[in-house]
C-alpha cells in the first residue's frame, strides 16, 4: 500500500483489512470524509479561539435581546454562526448558562463605569461610587440581560455565575472608592470590605425577579437601604440615585 493510507491506521479506528479490499469502501469514503469535516471545524475553533468566542458572544446577545433568553436555543446560535457547528460552541461553552455569564462580564467590562469615574479627579470618593452607580444603570442592554429576560430563581447556575462575578469585579472596585472616599473625608466608616462586598448584593435584593415585592413594598425595601447606608457612614443615596433605582424597579 505504498503511497496510499496505510492499513494501521484503519485498523486503529475500528476498519479491518477486508472493509479495504473494496467491499466497505463507501464506509471508508465516509469516514475520510468525516475526519475532514472535524479537522476543519476544530481548525475553526482553535486557530483564533478568542475570535470563535466573540463570534458565540455577539451572536448570543442579539439573539437573547431579540427573542429573549429562554426562547433561544443553542442551536438557534449555532444558526446564525455562519458555519460554526454545535461542537464548537460546546468546545468554548457548556451550556447557555455559561454563555450568558460569560456575556454579562464581557458587556460589564467592556463598558465598565468604574473606569470612567476614577479618571473624574473633580469628584471624591462617595461622588465616584454614585457616579458608577448611575452609569451601570445606564447600560440598558446589560441591565436587559441580567434582570428582566432571565428567570434567575429558575436558573440557579446563572444566579450563582452572577453573584461570583459580582465578588470578582465589583466588590474589588467599591472597595477602592470607599477606601478613597475614607481618605478624603466623604466615606466614614470602619467596615471598607464588609460595605464593599454587600454593595453588589443590592442589586439582587431589589429584583423583583429574584425576592417577588409590590410597588410599595420596593420603595419601602429602597428606603431602608437609603437610612441603612447612611448609619453606616455612607449617604450614598441622593435624590437622583433614588429616582433612578425606582424607575429601574
Amino acid at each position: 500500500m505504498d503511497g496510499g493510507i496505510k492499513l494501521c491506521n484503519f485498523q486503529k479506528t475500528g476498519i479491518s483489512g477486508k472493509e479495504l479490499t473494496g467491499e466497505r469502501n463507501s464506509d471508508i469514503n465516509t469516514y475520510i470524509t468525516n475526519v475532514f469535516i472535524a479537522g476543519e471545524d476544530n481548525m475553526a475553533r482553535n486557530k483564533y479561539p478568542e475570535l470563535t468566542v466573540e463570534k458565540i458572544l455577539e451572536v448570543s446577545q442579539r439573539l437573547f435581546l431579540e427573542k429573549g433568553y429562554e426562547q433561544t436555543t443553542i442551536q438557534d446560535i449555532v444558526d446564525n454562526l455562519g458555519g460554526l457547528t454545535k461542537g464548537a460552541v460546546y468546545h468554548h461553552f457548556k451550556s447557555k448558562e455559561e454563555i450568558i455569564n460569560a456575556l454579562g462580564d464581557k458587556m460589564f467590562l467592556g463598558n465598565n463605569p468604574f473606569n470612567v469615574v476614577k479618571e473624574q479627579n473633580e469628584l471624591n470618593g462617595l461622588q465616584k461610587i454614585q457616579k458608577a452607580m448611575m452609569l451601570n444603570q445606564e447600560d440598558s442592554e446589560r441591565m436587559t440581560l441580567s434582570k428582566n429576560m432571565i428567570p434567575l430563581l429558575e436558573n440557579p447556575r446563572i444566579l450563582a455565575g452572577m453573584i461570583e462575578s459580582q465578588k470578582k469585579y465589583l466588590s474589588p472596585e467599591f472597595y477602592e472608592l470607599i477606601e478613597e472616599g475614607i481618605k478624603d473625608g466623604s466615606i466614614h466608616t470602619e467596615y471598607p470590605k464588609e460595605l464593599a462586598e454587600i454593595l453588589p448584593l443590592l442589586e439582587l435584593w431589589l429584583m423583583p425577579s429574584v425576592f417577588p415585592a409590590t410597588e410599595e413594598e420596593l420603595h419601602h425595601k429602597v428606603m431602608f437601604v437609603k437610612e441603612l447606608f447612611e448609619r453606616m457612614g455612607v449617604p450614598l443615596f441622593n435624590d437622583e440615585i433614588l429616582s433612578m433605582i425606582n424607575d429601574v424597579c
